[in-house]
């Protein structure tokens, strides 16, 4: 898998997983013996450091963690002395970006439920995201809106949130790898793509619950609007929540449900990105909710596209 990973990056293609802390991949891709204190695997130790073991694999990564909360130059400088010069980190923008009314999580305290003032705030991202981003520009290959679903109360039509995503995106600092994820399946119509292909931004083809699957998102003519970008994350199986696939799959350690469909794209998509020749970049990431462990449906994908 690692003389695969990085010959596909010499050729554009960079394809890793959703996050990368996970005891269950111990003898697949993890050492234990790398993380241990006084016999027994450390797991602050673990997650700590890992990462410098799976880039010795991988050639990208995607930070989920970036969604939670804006990341610190402290926080980057952890990640990048972890990776060589040549590794792409893609990134989820921070949610408080991306959230047009908090839900009613928890971890919103008192804002639950409440508008965001900071929706689609272009300064907020480039003054709280970007700006401790600038001194690792080399490592960094994607950058990920994710807007979860929205409803009638947040826009009645579709065409209104592309409008207001057109104004932000006309606003963004250029020159940054963007990248759009959508979970309003009825709102990937034409005026969406164009939008994305006026800002030269990529539209992230995605494998979720109430998603079509991506093989049919690379089907809508538009899909891929911007030529030198291309993004697809495979999450998860369409039809199957989150907490049903996390019940079902933890610890991560092996396949338990083959999705045929998911491998069959992610195969089509490494085939696109090297038939560029080099003048795109293609990021693929998958993670363990899909079939139940990333490494070896990352292997599949490989395998299939080889053959």
């Amino acid at each position: 898998m690692k003389q695969k990973a990085a010959a596909l990056a010499a050729s554009g293609v960079f394809i890793g997983t959703s996050s990368w802390k996970y005891e269950g991949w111990f003898g697949q891709l993890y050492t234990p013996e790398r993380y241990e204190y006084r016999g027994k695997v450390a797991k602050t130790r673990f997650e700590r450091a890992c990462l410098s073991e799976y880039a010795e694999v991988f050639k990208t990564v995607c930070v989920d963690a970036a969604y939670y909360t804006f990341p610190s130059q402290k926080y980057l400088e952890g990640l990048t002395s972890q990776v060589p010069s040549d590794f792409q980190f893609g990134f989820k923008v921070t949610d408080e970006i991306t959230i047009k009314k908090f839900p009613n999580l928890a971890r919103f305290g008192h804002r639950a439920g409440q508008p965001n003032e900071h929706f689609l705030n272009a300064k907020l991202f480039a003054d709280a995201f970007l700006r401790p981003c600038e001194p690792h520009r080399r490592n960094i290959g994607l950058l990920m809106f994710e807007f979860s679903r929205f409803y009638p109360t947040d826009y009645e039509h579709g065409r209104d949130f592309v409008a207001d995503l057109d104004k932000f995106l006309g606003q963004l600092p250029k020159g940054w790898p963007y990248a759009i994820e959508m979970r309003n399946k009825q709102w990937l119509q034409s005026d969406y793509f164009a939008c994305l292909a006026s800002h030269e931004v990529a539209h992230v083809l995605n494998s979720w619950n109430a998603m079509p699957s991506v093989s049919e998102q690379m089907a809508i003519a538009g899909s891929r609007p911007n030529p030198n970008l291309c993004a697809a994350r495979f999450l998860l199986k369409p039809g199957r929540n989150y907490a049903e696939a996390v019940k079902s799959f933890l610890p991560y350690d092996r396949v338990k449900d083959v999705y045929p469909e998911a491998r069959a794209a992610g195969k089509k998509l490494i085939a696109e990105g090297k038939q560029a020749g080099g003048k795109k970049k293609t990021f693929i990431y998958v993670n363990n909710r899909l079939e139940g462990n990333a490494l070896e449906t990352i292997d599949a994908m490989l395998d299939a596209e080889a053959s």
